[in-house]
């Protein structure tokens, strides 16, 4: 099969079939580490809508309830 550019994991020649990768192998590490939360996307602060979207939903951090045992 043709080759063209390296693979993103190992860093050996790509091949067609698996493209960006080299190999099945290198395209099950790569889906791991997505699973495995090894890559992250970056992400900004939450807005005001988003955080009152995950309140209702009963999403919220805790942090701001008060234990009252009253």
């Amino acid at each position: 099969m043709a080759t063209s550019g390296t693979c993103p994991i190992c860093g050996k020649p790509t091949v067609t079939a698996h493209k960006p990768f080299c190999s099945r192998g290198c395209v099950d590490r790569d889906l791991l580490q997505w699973l495995g939360e090894g890559y992250r996307l970056p992400a900004g602060p939450a807005t005001d809508e988003e955080a009152s979207k995950d309140d209702a939903a009963g999403l919220g951090t805790g942090l701001d309830r008060a234990d009252n045992d009253d």
